[in-house]
């Protein structure tokens, strides 16, 4: 088991950020780490690499009890927080040394080599950091985060603020590497859940409301109805309809409905319309994507 998190509670002050959370992630996983702002999710990663103690509860990194064992459990760990922590006034090798140095590398010089070298970093290995574009700032900080070659990498946000090209480069270079190690990550960004990653686990509130293999959240979860009617309704008026689970505004005319279960509610809607004095222009099911297990299941 490369990550156990057990029963983890954590309050500043009065306020509860994590509320009795546990989970599991065996060697070899990838797994997104998903919920809205205020979640609690960076405040579960920093617990896991020991930046953070928890209130209540047990996290165990490759069988490392973290609270007890802070730097044996870090060992175990390549981490890239949200806010990448660079030295910008050191070039890029300059600063892989000195990360080097502190996990105390015998193999200092071929390590930094291969590390600029798998994260695509060769063109720009003799620039200052400040001078690197935000997609190469973040290969410096995968860089950093791997070369002691841990054994899980925990990635928080690792892809703000990129353009669609830097994007497409982190992830491609992001599921090269979960090849070798267990991941968690930590994004907003539904597609590149779907592309990487073989398990989700949505937190909101402080709580988990979904742990499971992405297929199965995407098939087991509701059907989605797309409609269109002819005059404006409300959302309250619509989550009357028998079977409707939610309802996701995309205008005051049109709708997304997500049905209790698998069961089709077209000819609820329609005769729902008619009730009404509504008229029905379009309607159509289509396949369930992240985003809308993640609408579904976080919003207020």
């Amino acid at each position: 088991m490369s990550i156990s998190v057990n029963q983890i509670t954590k309050t500043y002050g009065k306020q509860k950020v994590l509320d009795n959370v546990s989970f599991e992630i065996d060697a070899g996983e990838v797994v997104g780490f998903l919920g809205p702002n205020g979640a609690g999710k960076s405040t579960m990663m920093k617990i896991l690499t020991g930046y953070v103690t928890q209130s209540e509860g047990e996290v165990c990194v490759c069988g490392i009890n973290v609270l007890h064992n802070s730097i044996e459990s870090r060992k175990k760990i390549g981490y890239l927080p949200e806010h990448n922590p660079l030295y910008l006034d050191m070039y890029v090798k300059e600063f892989l040394s000195f990360i080097a140095d502190i996990h105390k590398l015998k193999n200092k010089k071929e390590r930094i080599l291969e590390m600029i070298e798998l994260t695509g970093l060769v063109p720009e290995k003799t620039k200052k950091i400040r001078q690197l574009s935000k997609g190469y700032r973040q290969r410096v900080g995968l860089a950093a985060a791997l070369i002691h070659d841990p054994e899980v990498l925990i990635l928080d946000e690792p892809t703000t603020g990129l353009d669609p090209n830097q994007l497409k480069e982190i992830r491609s270079l992001i599921k090269s590497i979960a090849e070798k190690k267990t991941i968690m990550l930590s994004t907003h960004i539904m597609q590149e859940v779907e592309a990487i990653c073989d398990r989700a686990i949505i937190i909101t509130k402080g709580q988990i409301v979904a742990d499971d293999k992405i297929e199965i959240l995407q098939n087991k979860e509701s059907e989605i109805i797309e409609v269109e009617f002819q005059n404006p309704i409300s959302i309250e008026t619509l989550e009357n309809i028998k079977g409707v689970k939610h309802v996701l505004e995309k205008s005051d005319t049109r709708f997304d409905l997500v049905s209790m279960n698998s069961t089709d509610i077209r000819p609820l809607i329609s005769q729902f319309a008619i009730n009404n004095s509504n008229l029905v222009l379009s309607m159509q099911k289509r396949e369930q994507k992240m985003e809308d297990i993640f609408q579904n299941l976080t919003k207020e």
